[in-house]
């Protein structure tokens, strides 16, 4: 079973990376329609950005960008919300969102009162001011350590369906994201389901610098964002978040399928291909969950 691939919807004027493109409903549904024909098994929308220094939004508006959206998907394609505020997140599971995809890692209450699934995930301050905190003994324990106690109030509060997300990128500096992503196999092992976001982030243009040198651009980290979730998926975690589905649902695919020789018809491979996939691959068939209702292992947490 392949990992599931969760698509980014900001219905916002000022994400980094496609803020304003999708701030008119009409434009922002049928991307989330298009997010869905490319693969993606949840689509999150969010009307608030969270990048670097962002500043928040007033309920009210969140909720008149996020929540036609939102009744629009939900029919056709499983919906979270990205939100931070209670009432938006109330008002979006009335909507018809299944999951609350919380950067706080504060509204368990609200998921578990409505049903819903859960994403806990760490980040220290706001968007506004999380970059000042960046500061860290331990920042594997430290994330892991309070991540997986949330997990557990979740669990303890009612919520079925919980997932981890280190936050990579959120209070994080790259020498902290990088170290979080090759301790990721130490989360998944906790038993929770793990979400990895690294989609287009400032951090991959920094370690994968443009052709001509330099910072890559947003518009240039494609390569990057694919590579890291897939080294995700080869980790074991159940869920990436991105912005480019197509190309990270063809890496799923391949993970869960031929690279570790596992649900694929091989007759189409060149001789000698079969043998080289179902060789000595890393068997993460088995951590990876669909994002279809499957409650969390909860091994790790109790």
């Amino acid at each position: 079973m392949r990992c599931a691939v969760m698509g980014i919807l900001n219905v916002t004027p000022d994400s980094f990376s496609d803020g304003g493109r999708y701030l008119d409903v009409g434009r922002a549904i049928e991307h989330g329609r298009m997010l869905a024909a490319q693969g993606a098994d949840v689509v999150d929308v969010g009307g608030e950005s969270s990048r670097p220094g962002a500043e928040p939004v007033p309920e009210a508006e969140e909720r008149r960008r996020v929540l036609p959206v939102i009744e629009a998907l939900a029919p056709t394609v499983r919906v979270s919300v990205d939100t931070v505020k209670p009432e938006v997140a109330e008002a979006a599971i009335a909507a018809g969102a299944s999951i609350v995809n919380d950067i706080s890692a504060s509204l368990w209450r609200v998921a578990a009162a409505g049903g819903a699934g859960w994403v806990a995930m760490h980040m220290r301050g706001s968007p506004r001011t999380m970059q000042q905190q960046a500061r860290y003994g331990d920042v594997v324990r430290e994330v892991h350590d309070h991540v997986l106690d949330r997990a557990r109030q979740a669990l303890d509060a009612g919520v079925t369906e919980v997932w981890v997300d280190p936050g990579i990128g959120f209070a994080k500096a790259t020498a902290h994201n990088l170290a979080l992503l090759r301790h990721l196999p130490e989360l998944v092992a906790s038993g929770v389901p793990v979400l990895v976001g690294t989609s287009r982030k400032s951090f991959l243009g920094a370690i994968a610098p443009a052709v001509g040198g330099g910072h890559a651009p947003v518009g240039e980290r494609l390569p990057a964002s694919v590579a890291t979730a897939t080294w995700a998926m080869v980790a074991g975690c159940a869920m990436v978040r991105v912005h480019d589905v197509a190309a990270t649902v063809q890496a799923a695919r391949l993970v869960a399928g031929p690279l570790v020789g596992q649900d694929h018809d091989h007759s189409s491979l060149p001789p000698g291909a079969v043998a080289a996939a179902g060789g000595g691959g890393a068997s993460t068939g088995g951590q990876c969950a669909t994002a279809g209702g499957a409650g969390v292992g909860t091994g790790g947490v109790r």
